[in-house]
């Protein structure tokens, strides 16, 4: 491992869609940090991972990488919902929420996957015209999804893939 805390493992080594190995390669992203080189692997051989590592590791790369990829991968069932996404990533704070959303940008233009993001305490109406529009990733709080989910805004019946970010700290406030 070099001072940059890269391994030698490519993302264009794995099995990528190409569009979104065309989508990190452009955002600078070439190799893997070892939590990405660990993780994808697993994920892309559809198995589900717990990890953990610092802040500013790679984490969130490496479950998007998963997401964006399995989604351009298998298609959508057939009778899919404008109101249902194929996959939900939840987040314990808005912030995280929001970050996670920033970061999967490239991505979703690359690839043409529409996102959504929802999180409390601003922007209800605007977030929820954007999910009425349709999307294939949800991004949000807790709180937020719940809410959405209980007044039918959102059918959770197409999800292909779920992702708890920070897992513990939601945990820790209750969400079991």
């Amino acid at each position: 491992m070099s001072k940059t805390h890269l391994t030698e493992q490519k993302f264009s080594d794995f099995a990528l869609h190409p569009k979104v190995v065309e989508a990190l390669e452009k955002k600078g992203f070439h190799n893997c940090t070892p939590i990405q080189a660990l993780a994808l692997p697993l994920t892309l051989a559809g198995r589900d991972v717990a990890g953990q590592a610092q802040t500013g590791t790679g984490k969130t790369m490496a479950f998007l990488t998963s997401t964006f990829h399995y989604l351009l991968s298998h298609p959508a069932i057939a009778d899919r919902k404008v109101n249902q996404p194929r996959a939900l990533i939840m987040a314990p704070t808005r912030e995280l929420a929001v970050q996670i959303h920033a970061d999967a940008e490239p991505l979703a233009e690359a690839t043409g996957l529409k996102l959504g993001l929802a999180y409390g305490g601003d922007g209800y109406d605007k977030q929820l015209k954007v999910l009425e529009s349709g999307v294939d990733i949800l991004i949000g709080t807790t709180g937020r999804l719940i809410d959405y989910a209980k007044q039918n805004h959102i059918n959770l019946g197409a999800i292909q893939v779920v992702v708890l970010d920070e897992a513990d700290r939601m945990y820790d406030s209750g969400l079991y």
